[in-house]
């Protein structure tokens, strides 16, 4: 995720996790600027407001894994990896650590759980049965988004100002080579199809392909009408790439199979993280602006489903088996909560 210019950091890291075992709550209604407004009622009810340890600042990224149920979640400026058991809707743990945390994400062939540390310049390693800090690799200018690759056994990094996707062997937690995209770094993620890493490259305005074998990019697919590429989700089964673009709000539906752009959408001001759901065959488009796009795919098309905004809902995950959407806010009524909401279709 990118670099953002507010929110400065107001909590330092630490070395012990703090472990938690709060119950979730259903929480009365809030303030109203927190509320989502517009055509949200459609398709998406809230189902619960969990609150959230550490102070009322940014998150960033979150990772969900579907074998433990459990989501990692980024509280960027408060150095915190949250550890959310979705299945008892509780905080199981609370770790320190994890200076200016951006990007995370699970490896479940390892039980590894990587991170970001930007502040350090690092990539952080946790040990996702006992969440210990297990080794950090770098130095990496500006680690941002990663993606594990299961069968080379790497981990690819956004460096998002240092122009290159690193690789980081997970055996020995060392950093092994710089791919250099020829722009800015955005998000990094794997095609389990395919087996090959995916890069939006800013500036260049383009999808990098990376063999994680030869950690060289083997084709530069151009993003017409997308500038400054960043976010990307995959329609694994489908066979499409959704990538956004940060500077003029814009979506791409990418053809894996062709490599070509199908269509073209408009989005919230400064698109971020985007999540989809498989089974609903439902996008998700979160903006810094806290503008939350939903779409419906319809074979090479998207249909839009809705359009609303929540203050601070730049980062969604949504889990394909309950199909429940969560929402990190940074700050509700003074306190940082993790909002889930449910489709209105689902029951």
């Amino acid at each position: 995720m990118k670099m953002v210019r507010r929110s400065s950091r107001l909590l330092s890291g630490h070395t012990r996790p703090a472990l938690y075992v709060a119950a979730f709550v259903f929480l009365p209604l809030v303030l109203a600027h927190a509320q989502p407004s517009g055509q949200v009622e459609k398709v998406l009810i809230k189902v619960a407001d969990i609150p959230m340890p550490g102070p009322a600042v940014r998150f960033d990224y979150q990772s969900f894994d579907p074998a433990s149920g459990r989501l990692y979640i980024a509280h960027m400026n408060a150095d915190q990896l949250v550890v959310f058991d979705t299945t008892n809707r509780q905080v199981v743990a609370n770790l320190d650590g994890f200076p200016r945390v951006h990007g995370v994400t699970m490896a479940g062939a390892i039980h590894r759980v990587y991170a970001s540390g930007t502040g350090a310049h690092q990539v952080v390693a946790v040990d996702a049965e006992t969440l210990k800090i297990v080794g950090k690799a770098g130095p990496i200018v500006y680690p941002d988004g990663l993606a594990y690759a299961p069968k080379q056994n790497k981990v690819f990094v956004s460096d998002e100002h240092g122009g290159v996707d690193a690789v980081i062997d997970a055996k020995s937690n060392k950093l092994i080579a710089k791919i250099a995209l020829g722009g800015g770094a955005g998000n990094t993620v794997y095609d389990p199809v395919s087996g090959q890493i995916l890069v939006a490259v800013h500036g260049a305005n383009l999808l990098a392909v990376i063999d994680p074998g030869t950690n060289r990019i083997t084709q530069r697919l151009p993003l017409p009408g997308i500038e400054n590429p960043h976010g990307i989700a995959l329609d694994v089964e489908g066979r499409i790439a959704f990538v956004a673009g940060e500077e003029n709000h814009s979506l791409a539906m990418v053809d894996l199979r062709d490599m070509k752009v199908l269509s073209t959408y408009q989005v919230g001001e400064d698109p971020d993280v985007l999540a989809y759901d498989p089974g609903l065959r439902r996008l998700y488009v979160s903006a810094e602006s806290g503008k939350v796009t939903i779409f419906q795919r319809n074979g090479s098309h998207l249909a839009s489903l809705a359009s609303f905004d929540m203050a601070h809902a730049h980062t969604v995950a949504v889990d394909p088996k309950t199909h429940l959407v969560y929402f990190p806010l940074e700050n509700v009524d003074g306190h940082p909560i993790l909002r889930i909401m449910r489709p209105t279709d689902v029951h």
